[in-house]
């Protein structure tokens, strides 16, 4: 999973679980959870606080100064984010950066330092960080205000870090609610006909059509809860906000930060100046403790409260709608049985009349073999491949541990080759990528290898023998044909799972958080109870009308929830993302459809085993000459 606790997966690398399989990233998580520790602080609400106190320099007990870092810049009207060090922001190059480790770098995430600094309880106002100056006659600078123009456009994001918090950026909305986020425009623009971006309502004076403003002054308020601690007064910080702001400067030596905000005009074709300053001030918060410190950002964030009626809803729908299904399995085949095992009985009808073809291998069964060993990979993290019978056990390792793994890889690299070109931040070097396929091929194939091996020698018998010739299916009407009762096979977990659904993609692609964690597992675990019911369900129908064929159709029944996901994301992409350019619409499908793919195996397989279970109990209790 992301470091970022409160946002799940906010950057599509994290997607590699289904490239290395399970098994080698249970050895890979070890090594970055050790990793974890200290790198990524920056995201965990820290284990070990820093105390703060006015003091020079720093103590044994606290230090005075407060360092600001910076993360990478990401929009929602873009799926590539940029390193901070792309745009020509102020930058402190002296100060060593925080080292990244392999999840930091699958996962995009480019924290570095900042020129921004404060001194605890030290109030300062209208502070120079820097000026930048461009000359739109040379070419390397007018590629740098484009580029900054560009980022205005799109309307991307900072997202600065003070003491392993994120700043956030808290706005009044209607009702007196806040709307806060951890990012902050880099400005707005008003375009050509008028229409503005969603940041330029901030000034009344943001309305030059075929203008930038760019925020070049933040006003920080850091809030601190004091504490005495072993005979000594301390202080640590549990909030930090900032206002983003546009000003003029029009004396460097005499900075006021007031007056018009800097306008960049979109035809400007002369020289210009841009001052970067902050504000920065600090107040004292009685009421929050650092324990507790997060939940000021996570309350505040309107996006994030979830229509809890509707989900509760669902659940009981859903609940209600697998508890008939268990009521009308169970009820109907305690008949069958007895029927079936009574003596006066003398012609097999029903499900018992293709006992001797029910475990009879399907067709391309190595292929559905291989599905369901990534499918089991996802699922419960074994060293179990299914082989029906097969004697090419080693074909089956081989194919299991690189055809679908390879699928993705492809995918990511040529994601990969379009994030590279484009010089966002997300794409991986050589080198990452080299030690990538090491920890595929060192770790995960290995292991496959030795969970096949120790597969080939164990036997699982049937419950009842196979016949030697096939028997006739009877014509099946539309309603049993294997098409339609996969589609509808797939509605119901598609329903208990569209509304987190949404959540989910907003926090990957919408950059919001997501906090329900709760609420995900009860989701999950609805979503394992229906598939597996809902291919019962259907599996025992096929049986009744004397259709054997069976395994294909028990595992895409319940896959098939992960077409249903990929329509769900095409609408989301056309009716909630301002997703612009080829390269990000391409990403965008890009991840969405290895998303897809992990769906369609973990959900396929669940529906299988579910199916292969439920047969191997119901033949095994029927008496069969």
């Amino acid at each position: 999973m992301s470091i970022r606790v409160f946002c799940l997966g906010t950057n599509p690398w994290s997607l590699w679980p289904t490239l290395l399989g399970l098994r080698g990233l249970l050895v890979m998580g070890l090594i970055l959870g050790l990793q974890t520790t200290s790198s990524n602080a920056f995201y965990l609400p820290g284990l070990a606080p820093v105390n703060f106190c006015e003091v020079n320099g720093e103590t044994n007990y606290c230090q005075s100064s407060i360092e600001m870092y910076v993360n990478r810049l990401d929009s929602v009207e873009s799926v590539l984010p940029y390193e901070y060090n792309t745009f020509d922001f102020c930058h402190d190059f002296t100060k060593q950066s925080p080292s990244e480790n392999l999840g930091q770098v699958l996962f995009g995430e480019r924290i570095t330092s900042s020129p921004y600094e404060f001194s605890f309880n030290k109030s300062e106002t209208c502070v120079k960080v820097c000026m930048k100056s461009y000359d739109t006659a040379k070419e390397d600078q007018k590629k740098k205000l484009d580029f900054l123009k560009r980022g205005m456009q799109l309307n991307y994001q900072h997202h600065w870090i003070i003491d392993n918090m994120p700043v956030v950026w808290c706005r009044d909305i209607n009702g007196g609610n806040k709307y806060c986020t951890t990012g902050f425009p880099i400005g707005c623009f008003v375009t050509q006909s008028g229409v503005s971006s969603d940041a330029c309502f901030m000034h009344p004076e943001f309305n030059k059509t075929n203008t930038y403003y760019i925020f070049n002054h933040v006003d920080i308020t850091i809030s601190y809860h004091s504490e005495n601690e072993v005979d000594w007064y301390v202080s640590k910080l549990v909030s930090a906000r900032l206002e983003p702001k546009s000003y003029k400067h029009v004396d460097e030596n005499h900075l006021t930060c007031n007056g018009t905000p800097m306008e960049i005009p979109g035809d400007y074709t002369d020289k210009l100046n841009i001052t970067y300053t902050y504000s920065v001030k600090f107040e004292e918060n009685k009421q929050i403790r650092w324990g507790s410190r997060w939940g000021y950002i996570l309350m505040s964030m309107s996006h994030t409260s979830i229509q809890w009626f509707s989900i509760l809803n669902s659940f009981v729908v859903v609940l209600f709608l697998t508890g008939m299904v268990a009521m009308i399995i169970l009820r109907t085949l305690r008949k069958d049985i007895i029927r079936y095992n009574q003596d006066d009985i003398q012609k097999d009808y029903g499900w018992k009349l293709v006992h001797g073809d029910v475990f009879r291998p399907p067709r391309h069964g190595m292929l559905l073999s291989i599905l369901l060993g990534q499918g089991t990979q996802v699922l419960i993290m074994t060293f179990t491949t299914l082989s029906f019978r097969g004697l090419k056990w080693k074909t089956n390792f081989l194919l299991t541990a690189l055809l679908c793994p390879g699928v993705v890889f492809v995918d990511i690299f040529i994601m990969n080759l379009i994030l590279w070109i484009e010089g966002s931040s997300s794409a991986i070097s050589f080198g990452t990528l080299i030690g990538i396929l090491a920890l595929w091929f060192g770790i995960s194939v290995p292991l496959t290898f030795l969970g096949s091996y120790i597969g080939s020698f164990q036997k699982f018998d049937y419950p009842v023998s196979t016949n030697q010739i096939p028997r006739r299916i009877p014509h099946q009407d539309f309603i049993r044909r294997p098409l339609f009762s996969i589609i509808i096979g797939g509605i119901l977990p598609f329903g208990c799972i569209f509304i987190q659904l949404f959540f989910i993609l907003n926090s990957i692609w919408s950059h919001q958080m997501y906090i329900m964690f709760g609420f995900l597992f009860l989701v999950f675990i609805i979503l394992l109870i229906t598939c597996s019911e809902a291919t019962i369900l259907l599996c025992y129908f096929h049986l009744c009308s004397e259709d054997y064929h069976w395994w294909w159709r028990a595992f895409f029944t319940s896959s098939f929830t992960a077409v249903y996901f990929f329509a769900y994301a095409v609408y989301y992409f056309f009716a909630r993302l301002k997703i612009t350019g080829i390269a990000s619409t391409i990403l965008y499908f890009g991840y969405t459809m290895i998303m897809v793919l992990i769906f369609f195996l973990f959900t396929g397989t669940i529906g299988f085993f579910s199916c292969f279970i439920f047969i191997s109990k119901i033949y095994s209790v029927v008496k069969v000459d």
